[in-house]
């Protein structure tokens, strides 16, 4: 196991020189209200103002910048729920390529027009992003283009994971991070990156009760094929694609599992809104939610919150104001 982190560091590392050019050190921001909720000291790690709005786009220029000038002149594809196809298309504009994107039909529309804005090339295919991310590798395959898993590849991990780099030059102590989790390419670089340089970390898986397919499928020991229910946490919602390399780092990673109510999540961004004045996407509140219903479990420690991204559509958040005019903490309580 620590070798095989220490191995995923190595690649992140040379993925932070790879990228740095192209993406934000983004702004870690003391939380106050946070912070009183533990008596600690609480960050957030603000990856909604990443460019494209989301942490994604690390990944994405860490793979297209790894390939070959040939492979990247055949061509790329990908699959995306919104915020990767969004850092694929930004990082294709940006290095002058040319590629495809695939969104489930459901796609979020603002996260569709985003990625058609950056000059990304929709093409419409299924209900699920397993699915979605299916067909993409098919057609990928069949016309020798080469295919950019959102999470299944180690390149785009090791990108992720440099949000973890970051974090050990702005914190001088951290205890524990939180991290939304999806198909868990982004808590599989950030914890690989940080338990290696802090043994004794914590991290903290967290998913919407509504679709928590990782977390179950850590727990079962093996991938499950589960149905999602409505989220506000699009970003994290759907399935997970059978022998996933995030898969065995999510197992050996991640120490605890936290997940939340569709009502927990609204909460947590309703409270960011009229705390930290920035409106941030459900996979964002995911994180939140779960530090929110855990933060008695950490008094006195220092604990970072990946804010994922920014990207919530209007009538999506005009729905989460409408719910409550008055934000508040979540009760604390357990987490899974």
């Amino acid at each position: 196991m620590t070798a095989d982190l220490q191995s995923l560091r190595q690649r992140i590392n040379a993925a932070d020189e790879r990228i740095r050019e192209h993406v934000r050190q983004t702004y870690l921001e003391h939380s106050p209200l946070l912070s009183d909720l533990c008596a600690g000291s609480v960050y957030c790690k603000l990856e909604n103002l990443q460019h494209t709005g989301s942490f994604k786009l690390r990944g994405a220029f860490n793979k297209i910048l790894s390939l070959s000038e040939t492979d990247r002149k055949n061509g790329i594809v990908t699959s995306s729920s919104g915020n990767h196809g969004a850092g694929v298309a930004y990082a294709l504009k940006t290095l002058k390529q040319s590629g495809t994107i695939y969104v489930p039909e459901n796609v979020v529309p603002e996260k569709a027009r985003n990625i058609e804005r950056l000059g990304g090339q929709l093409t419409y295919f299924g209900t699920d992003v397993v699915e979605t991310d299916a067909e993409a590798y098919r057609f990928a395959e069949q016309h020798g283009m080469t295919f950019i898993s959102p999470y299944n590849d180690l390149d785009v991990v090791a990108g992720q994971g440099t949000i973890g780099v970051e974090l050990l030059h702005q914190m001088t102590s951290l205890d524990a991070v939180f991290v939304a989790v999806g198909g868990g390419g982004l808590i599989s670089g950030i914890g690989a990156c940080l338990k290696t340089a802090l043994p004794g970390i914590e991290v903290v898986g967290c998913s919407p009760q509504n679709s928590a397919v990782m977390m179950a499928s850590v727990e079962a020991g093996h991938v499950l094929d589960m149905p999602s229910l409505p989220t506000l946490s699009d970003g994290t919602a759907g399935g997970v694609e059978p022998g996933a390399v995030t898969f065995e780092l999510c197992s050996t990673i991640v120490d605890r599992w936290v997940s939340v109510t569709e009502s927990e999540i609204s909460g947590a961004i309703r409270l960011f809104l009229a705390e930290h004045r920035m409106a941030v996407e459900g996979a964002a509140g995911v994180a939140l939610a779960a530090f929110q219903k855990t933060s008695t479990d950490y008094a006195g420690k220092f604990v970072a919150i990946i804010i994922c991204g920014g990207n919530i559509g209007r009538d999506k958040l005009q729905s989460v104001l409408s719910e409550s005019l008055t934000p508040g903490p979540a009760k604390p309580a357990p987490g899974r």
